[in-house]
């Protein structure tokens, strides 16, 4: 039954100051410090002390710290203890249930039965159904050559033991959504490193095109595996990256670098148009890469879309943080917006901002606007939030990466160099895609002797940053595991905020096919906020579902706007209801921000030299090029 939006939100929503429960201290935004057992007064319920408490004379935590962080190193981040306490529960589950056992044994008999059935047939027919066909987006085994005997009962026997491996992963009685999710993903990318199509003897078309080169295709892999090796170990780009530098062929919008502090600089870009809106925009990107991808090449680029609209834009480039930046928290980047919106505020005086944040940069301005509402700033004239997530309860598959374990195991790591590497950082992302973004590319490029072709959006992912010690602790564990900017129980200077609390309009766009902010999550924002909400759903993913331009082919869209007053559809039924557009959202955004503006008005001067803000170099700036 449809729910009021405006009764759902009342309690669970509003902000509440954390307070200790049965002993627990107060939620707190800084890395929570662990006690040492053999250096702390035993807790009275524990019994009374005999004899003083002996020092920790072996400085047992820094111990264990230092070994973590060196597993850690080996392991790229990915923690084996509590993947293996999640094996070990499934299969002490598992062995606990011996109804499912049973069907797991007919399961496998029955697939067994229709293997044999598609082998007893004469090899030679090509005309046999087969017994199992891939998932629409698994693309391994397309080719012909995957049809011909003995290729297809190959393929297909595969297929049939991820099938069984998935049905033995999830449905487990006693287990908890999250662990049955673990556990298949693990199987699943087991199964994927021993799939048929990354073998040479398994593979058909790898077979064939050996064949047809005498070998020379196979010289051509090693070829470009040693040099992915040596561009990997000197920390050069991809091959192909550096036909997109920033500057010259990619971020290539003008415009002057007006502000800059030790996080960020303040990009300002130079008006397109005789006229522009009265308010201006400024967007907050994420930090965990550089903030070119709204400003790609010219005919894909954000930036240049809004600026050729009529709007005056500033944008924020962050600072790749080092070693020396380990203690900047995610307090300092809620700052940093602040920094930046007063910097506009000198330079477009008595104007309202319209803010747009995307992924991280859009959870850092929400967080900022929430404080903003509580202290009555009402700066922000509209909110627009791209591929961003506030409710972290369900992050999709991220969230395997994101336990108390995993946590744990990488502040170990970070503890010990100061900051997360984009090496570590870039393969849990890769591991959620690993059949396109790993297995199809040591395929392509190491067994078939090929180079996958560079683009902007690959150069650019390429690109990455580090993420300071404190505020990467302080991120997973308030937003992931605590989940407390949803539950109004995040602290800003102090004090809790709380999203409900935010009257301006939003505009939030998420992709179908998002693997780090799925889009049902996104779409709690209609259950988090007391305002009206413009939802839109496209096609694509994380990256280029955004940077979708008018004109790109293949595009589509869903939109609906949900006044503060209407009732809530649930995510499911809002999207069977609501008609499918072709081509792109920009032009969407473009029209809400309009509707959301006061009128027009000349651009504004470059900076401005009577206040600390002046413009200071050209764009890109400084910043984007620090690796």
């Amino acid at each position: 039954m449809a729910q009021s939006k405006k009764k759902r939100n009342v309690t669970s929503q509003k902000a509440q100051t954390p307070r200790a429960v049965s002993g627990v201290a107060p939620v707190t935004n800084a890395p929570q410090p662990r006690i040492d057992p053999a250096s702390e007064p035993v807790p009275p319920e524990l019994g009374l002390q005999c004899g003083p408490v002996l020092p920790d004379r072996f400085s047992a935590q820094n111990m264990d710290r230092a070994f973590k962080a060196q597993m850690a190193r080996a392991t790229m981040g990915v923690t084996p203890y509590g993947l293996a306490a999640s094996f070990f529960n499934w299969w002490i589950h598992l062995a606990g249930s011996p109804g499912k056992q049973m069907q797991l044994m007919e399961k496998a008999a029955h697939k067994a039965a229709r293997l044999m059935a598609v082998a007893s047939q004469t090899p030679g027919n090509t005309d046999a159904e087969p017994c199992i066909v891939p998932l629409k987006h698994d693309k391994r085994f397309e080719a012909e050559e995957w049809q011909q005997w003995p290729f297809n009962l190959i393929y297909q026997n595969f297929l049939l033991s991820q099938q069984w491996w998935y049905n033995a992963t999830n449905d487990i009685d006693g287990l908890s959504r999250r662990e049955e999710q673990t556990v298949s993903f693990i199987a699943r990318q087991m199964l994927d490193m021993v799939s048929p199509a990354n073998s040479l003897f398994t593979n058909p078309e790898v077979i064939a095109k050996t064949r047809a080169e005498g070998g020379a295709n196979l010289v051509r892999g090693l070829q470009n595996m040693i040099e992915d090796w040596k561009r990997t170990a000197s920390g050069a780009p991809p091959v192909g990256a550096e036909n997109y530098l920033p500057g010259r062929d990619v971020a290539v919008t003008p415009g002057k670098v007006v502000h800059r502090t030790h996080l960020f600089e303040l990009i300002q870009y130079a008006p397109q148009t005789d006229t522009v809106t009265s308010e201006p925009i400024l967007i907050t990107p994420a930090w965990i890469m550089k903030y070119y991808i709204l400003d790609l090449s010219p005919h894909n680029s954000l930036v240049r879309y809004l600026v050729e609209q009529g709007f005056s834009v500033f944008m924020m480039s962050w600072r790749n943080p080092d070693a020396d930046d380990r203690d900047l928290g995610m307090g300092d980047y809620i700052d940093a917006v602040g920094d930046a919106l007063n910097a506009i505020n000198d330079i477009v005086p008595d104007q309202k901002v319209h803010g747009i944040g995307y992924c991280l940069g859009g959870t850092l301005l929400s967080a900022k606007a929430a404080q903003m509402a509580r202290d009555h700033d009402d700066r922000l004239k509209t909110m627009s939030l791209l591929a961003t997530q506030i409710d972290f309860k369900e992050p999709g598959e991220l969230q395997l990466f994101t336990t108390e374990s995993e946590v744990s195991y990488l502040e170990h790591m970070m503890w010990d160099q100061g900051f997360l590497d984009t090496k570590q950082m870039a393969g849990a992302f890769q591991l959620l895609r690993s059949t396109d973004l790993i297995w199809s590319r040591y395929v392509h490029e190491y067994l078939m002797g090929g180079r996958q072709g560079m683009f902007d959006l690959m150069a650019w992912n390429s690109d990455a940053t580090r993420m300071p010690y404190r505020m990467h602790s302080e991120y997973l564990r308030s937003m992931y595991l605590n989940n407390e900017l949803s539950q109004g129980q995040y602290r800003v200077h102090g004090k809790p905020v709380a999203i409900t609390d935010i009257d301006a309009p939003m505009f939030c766009v998420s992709t179908t096919g998002d693997h780090v902010a799925p889009w049902q999550s996104v779409y709690k924002m209609h259950l988090l906020s007391d305002t009206d909400v413009t939802f839109v759903l496209t096609s694509g993913g994380h990256n280029a579902g955004i940077v979708s331009e008018p004109g790109h082919r293949g595009r589509t869209f869903q939109m609906t706007t949900t006044l503060n007053e209407d009732n809530y559809v649930a995510p499911e039924a809002w999207r069977t209801q609501v008609p499918v557009q072709d081509g792109s959202w920009w032009p969407e955004l473009v029209t809400w921000l309009n509707s959301h503006s006061s009128g027009t008005a000349k651009p504004p001067a470059m900076g401005n030299p009577n206040a600390p803000v002046s413009p200071a170099s050209d764009a890109p700036g400084t910043y984007v090029f620090q690796r």
